[in-house]
């Protein structure tokens, strides 16, 4: 790949912690001098990786600065969920699949969101990466950022419509909308309207690669379609009826793209990830984001050798073959 060949669009889908291994896979393709990244679009983590990598790529950080920052980020929020009562137990490790679902905390964030509801006056409902957020980037460097285009998606709770915001209008209040999970937290206002996780409507956003003039587009892959096991408790149902519903959108916008364009390439975690508890998205133990970074990085490798010769001729993404419903 040399020049315009190599130039890229990047979408990231988002699915809790699961964004560790698009961590790793952006890791990997940060490596490739001939892939020149053009913008990124994410929902819900993938939002935040995305804020994440613009940060560090401003003002001449680049490819290292981005790598650099997303190492920051992610083991910043591994050794604060350290300190978390939202933490594996005995049976948890017993049980296997990073699972959380015997977890104290992890139970009683289910009976909060039973009982009342995610509201905003409640210590449960507010995210807590808001403050890691606010600590760990500079949004006025990712507004600066003019080497990227950020493309982030929400859903207005009144309209039930997808918003984007743009990288010049970025803050840490709009990627908490993206991630904003309804069974969990409380809505996040913007302008006057409560937003939720963006990945109801996009995940992640594709149109706005349309824009951008003859740029392939990778999609990074991690909300599960399929499970092992069914869920046994009403926050795993709540879980998995949100994974049911982000794959739902992200057929719907890739089926919305006209034919043969842009030319479309994913790498994807889900075979993997749906093998682990579904209550696993809230496990931030430093250990599975290090596994999830290393397992996305290998898949980014093993996706580079065998299609990176086809970046700027041919898509390797046949939607109707890989993603029929069976």
């Amino acid at each position: 790949m040399t020049g315009a060949r190599g130039r890229v669009c990047v979408g990231l889908q988002g699915a809790g912690t699961y964004g560790a291994y698009t961590w790793g896979v952006l890791d990997r393709l940060l490596d490739e001098e001939d892939l020149l990244f053009d913008s990124i679009s994410g929902c819900s983590s993938g939002a935040i990786n995305a804020v994440v990598l613009a940060d560090g790529y401003a003002r001449g950080g680049g490819r290292r600065g981005a790598q650099q920052a997303l190492r920051r980020f992610w083991t910043a929020l591994g050794q604060a969920m350290l300190m978390s009562p939202l933490q594996r137990t005995p049976l948890d490790h017993l049980a296997g699949g990073w699972t959380m679902e015997f977890s104290p905390a992890y139970q009683m964030l289910e009976m909060a969101g039973a009982a009342v509801g995610p509201v905003p006056d409640m210590p449960f409902s507010q995210n807590p990466l808001h403050n890691l957020l606010a600590v760990l980037v500079d949004f006025e460097r990712v507004r600066a950022c003019e080497e990227l285009e950020l493309f982030i998606g929400a859903t207005n709770v009144r309209s039930g419509a997808g918003r984007i915001f743009t990288r010049d209008e970025m803050d840490a209040q709009k990627v908490m909308a993206s991630a904003c999970l309804p069974t969990v937290f409380a809505g996040v206002r913007i302008d006057g309207e409560a937003y939720w996780d963006g990945s109801y409507v996009a995940n992640p956003p594709l149109a706005p690669f349309l824009l951008r003039d003859d740029a392939d587009v990778i999609i990074v892959r991690n909300n599960p379609i399929a499970r092992q096991h069914a869920p046994r408790n009403m926050a795993d149902i709540a879980n998995r009826s949100n994974e049911i519903a982000f794959n739902i959108s992200f057929l719907r916008e890739v089926a919305a793209l006209p034919q043969g364009q842009p030319r479309l390439h994913m790498i994807s975690g889900i075979e993997l990830l749906g093998g682990y508890g579904i209550s696993s998205k809230l496990n931030a133990e430093p250990r599975f984001l290090r596994h999830l970074h290393d397992e996305g990085h290998a898949a980014a490798t093993r996706w580079l050798a065998r299609h990176a010769g086809q970046i700027g001729l041919a898509s390797t993404l046949e939607i109707l073959q890989d993603y029929s419903v069976a």
